[in-house]
């Protein structure tokens, strides 16, 4: 006779069936209790919690004359001393309602009571209570424990080796502030003040004259032009490379403005005739940027060529040729103090030099997409970068990473800080993002306006700098314009209110 056949998901399902079937009538009855385990249950419990402490140490049995059992079972009675020089507790309530003996006004030892000065010994022996720790928690002192705490314990052997003593401290009698994240620094909304033409290819670079009457600004067009910083109207233009004009610095202690461009040149132009003095030979490729040293006769540009060169700005020598990066530098900076040169590069990493030894001191790898600009802040020993990943904000000496700005989502080309801590990031879309230094709270987004007569992608920003009062913002854009911008003076924190909402989780470690 042929079995019927069934599939595995019938054959699992009549298991589960009869399996349920077989322990359904037990499945809501209570174990039955077994005393034996119950017992031997409660004995290991006694034994793991109170065997520190359920027979009284050999001197208090040696005083109270209470009856041991010897190693063959028999009772033994030890004898007590009458004269004893240490004191002992004897308690005032029942064990083990606490982890030792509570002190009283009844409190005796054998014949003689308890001194004030044996009472604080045994005190600064104990662990901390439970008010005692609160106090703690408050920042108080030892006086407002002793009047907080009514009940003190006497301290056991093995509470006394985990448990550390308590020790009056200076930091105590301080009170502790509460931990809090900063809140940003209210800062007035920045507004358009004047848009300035006379350009006629993209404007891609500025740079401030220290005495803060004029600016110059760099162009696609191959020109260097001078303007009024108080008007806007032009003074000079300057004519010279062959090529687009990529970089702009103006020497604080000389009367030299000098110039860079994807021509190869580094130009040194005399302000007092107008005319190029000097050419710094040397690069292979584009030259991106350019940057004076504060405090002595030196200039270090950057380019395509994956280098940044040090130049000796009355011989034109070249004193260094910093090289460790692996594509195009795209920005530099010179500060007086190590590292006195900064740059960051396409390759996605910011590089520390120290000048004298012409070295790598530190690469920062933080970033993921290429660093097109970096800023110093102008008085704090820190500065920030921009890709388009972040803004990251960096510590001097040694570079450490201090915060990420976010939110900037665009290819950013330049960035710029003022006294003010104020930050402010260009991108390559039109947009100009303001940012608190301390917090890195977005107060303000603007979207720049192209000139009739522009495409609408003809909107990026490509170069920014502050004035020396740091009041005014010049930007440098493709719709070939400058635009300068201030604060608005009518603000006030109730018109324009910090929406700070605090993200726990954005403080990230790199």
């Amino acid at each position: 006779e042929t079995q019927q056949k069934f599939s595995a998901h019938t054959m699992i399902f009549r298991s589960l069936k009869r399996t349920h079937e077989m322990f359904m009538s037990d499945l809501m009855k209570p174990l039955p209790q077994d005393d034996i385990s119950d017992e031997s249950r409660m004995n290991f419990k006694v034994m793991d919690e109170y065997c520190n402490v359920k027979d009284l140490p050999p001197i208090k049995q040696a005083m109270t004359g209470i009856a041991t059992s010897n190693d063959n079972g028999d009772p033994e009675i030890i004898a007590t001393t009458e004269n004893t020089s240490q004191p002992i507790v004897t308690g005032g309530h029942p064990y083990p309602s606490a982890p030792g003996v509570q002190l009283s006004d009844n409190t005796m030892a054998k014949g003689k009571p308890i001194s004030q000065a044996a009472k604080d010994q045994v005190y600064r022996s104990l662990p901390p209570s439970k008010d005692q720790l609160e106090v703690q928690k408050r920042g108080a002192g030892i006086a407002d424990i002793k009047g907080k705490s009514n009940n003190v314990f006497l301290n056991c052997s093995s509470f006394s080796k985990a448990v550390a003593k308590i020790q009056p401290s200076s930091s105590q009698l301080i009170a502790r502030k509460a931990s809090s994240l900063p809140k940003p620094q209210w800062h007035p909304p920045w507004k358009l003040m004047r848009v300035i033409s006379g350009h006629h290819g993209w404007v891609r670079a500025v740079a401030i004259e220290p005495g803060n009457d004029w600016f110059a600004t760099g162009s696609g067009d191959r020109t260097i032009k001078i303007w009024d910083l108080a008007s806007g109207r032009l003074k000079l233009s300057l004519t010279g490379h062959i090529s687009v004009v990529r970089g702009l610095a103006v020497s604080p202690r000389h009367p030299y403005l000098f110039s860079v461009g994807e021509d190869k040149q580094v130009k040194c132009w005399d302000l007092e005739c107008n005319k190029v003095i000097r050419h710094y030979h040397g690069h292979l490729s584009a030259v991106h940027a350019v940057d004076i040293h504060p405090s002595i006769d030196v200039l270090v540009t950057c380019g395509r060529d994956a280098t940044a060169r040090v130049w000796d700005m009355r011989t034109k020598a070249a004193i260094h040729t910093l090289t460790g990066h692996t594509n195009t530098v795209a920005t530099v900076k010179c500060q007086a103090v190590d590292p006195q040169i900064i740059t960051g590069s396409h390759d996605s990493t910011i590089r520390l030099w120290d000048l004298a030894a012409g070295r790598t001191l530190t690469t920062l790898t933080n970033h993921k997409k290429s660093i097109r600009t970096v800023a110093l802040h102008p008085s704090q020993f820190a500065f920030a970068s921009a890709s388009s990943d972040n803004i990251k904000q960096w510590k001097l000496p040694n570079g450490e990473f201090m915060q990420n700005f976010s939110g900037h989502n665009a290819i950013l080309n330049c960035l710029s800080i003022n006294n003010d801590n104020v930050v402010v990031s260009g991108a390559d879309n039109g947009t100009l993002h303001f940012w608190d230094w301390r917090t890195g709270y977005n107060f303000q987004k603007i979207t720049t306006a192209v000139q009739p007569g522009s495409l609408d992608s003809e909107a990026g920003i490509y170069a920014m700098a502050f004035d020396k009062s740091g009041s005014r913002l010049i930007t440098c854009e493709a719709d070939k314009t400058i635009k300068i911008y201030k604060e608005d003076e009518t603000a006030t924190e109730e018109t324009n209110p910090i929406n700070w909402k605090p993200d726990i989780i954005k403080r990230r470690r790199y």
